[in-house]
């Protein structure tokens, strides 16, 4: 049972519905402004490596405004708060193993999607030339990807959407699931979709096992800082390419790690916090 030092809000489609009105305003908001810069000043702020970064802060933490403001404070009288205690060291030793091994049995279902022809070839232009954009500066990069987004995200999708539907009643595993799919959709492109899918399914179940939002978001910082790694020195998100090996082998290294850590994790230990 919850302390009443969190709030025990609930996630329907008014709060989805808040969370994209909330994103929609920060966004315009920002949009204006660098309008009126370039109005006034002669300058275009959205050519600034770190203007994409600004501009995603600012749209989601609206939208965790807005849900606070108009959903979380109206229906519990409570500011919108979260567990971000630390867990005991054990806990680390298996979860991240577990996630590294999702990583590789990522990228080899990732490795399956087509890259070539009419519809995959120009989406997955399209894809590049924008990842290309956001490593223009790695300083930047590596700001948004292993600091801002994974607490943001982090935030509205464990924190706010999968917490809100389990507090609705919704099943923990269907939670996790719906979760994790939202969170895959919004990437907005097919070799992200399947990796946010899985990701967002081990960052799910460890929030719900630790309570504690700050193991996915470090889980989620260490997912994004391992891949752009690979990106900044590699050129590219692939383990097998990077130390030249078959994306089988990979995929094999990714099942034993993820199984075994899975068992311990799940079954062998435990781990179950309550929030306080």
């Amino acid at each position: 049972m919850e302390n009443s030092r969190y709030p025990k809000f609930t996630f329907t489609w008014l709060g989805a519905v808040t969370l994209v009105v909330g994103l929609f305003v920060g966004t315009m908001a920002v949009s204006l402004f660098s309008t009126f810069w370039k109005v006034v000043f002669k300058e275009n702020l959205e050519l600034k490596e770190w203007f994409l970064m600004v501009a995603n802060s600012v749209g989601f933490l609206t939208a965790i405004a807005f849900f606070d403001f108009f959903i979380v404070r109206r229906t519990t009288n409570m500011k919108l708060n979260f567990n971000f205690s630390s867990v005991n060291f054990y806990t680390y030793l298996l979860v991240f193993p577990m996630m590294a091994g999702m990583m590789f049995i990522s990228e080899f279902i990732t490795a399956q999607i087509p890259v070539t022809g009419p519809f995959f070839g120009d989406f997955y232009e399209y894809f590049t030339q924008l990842m290309n954009q956001l490593t223009d500066d790695p300083v930047v990069m590596l700001i948004m990807t292993v600091i801002m987004a994974p607490v943001f995200e982090e935030i509205i999708f464990r924190g706010i959407i999968q917490k809100g539907l389990i507090n609705k009643g919704v099943a923990p595993w269907k939670a996790i699931l719906y979760a994790a799919v939202i969170f895959g959709v919004v990437h907005g492109n097919p070799w992200q979709f399947i990796s946010a899918v899985l990701l967002g399914g081990i960052l799910g179940l460890v929030y719900y096992k630790t309570k504690s939002l700050l193991m996915p978001i470090l889980l989620h910082g260490f997912n994004n800082l391992t891949l752009s790694l690979l990106v900044i020195y590699g050129k590219n998100e692939s383990f097998a390419q990077a130390f030249k090996v078959s994306e089988w082998l990979i995929l094999a290294i990714g099942l034993v790690l993820f199984s075994l850590f899975y068992y311990l994790f799940m079954k062998k230990y435990k781990v179950h916090y309550a929030e306080m």
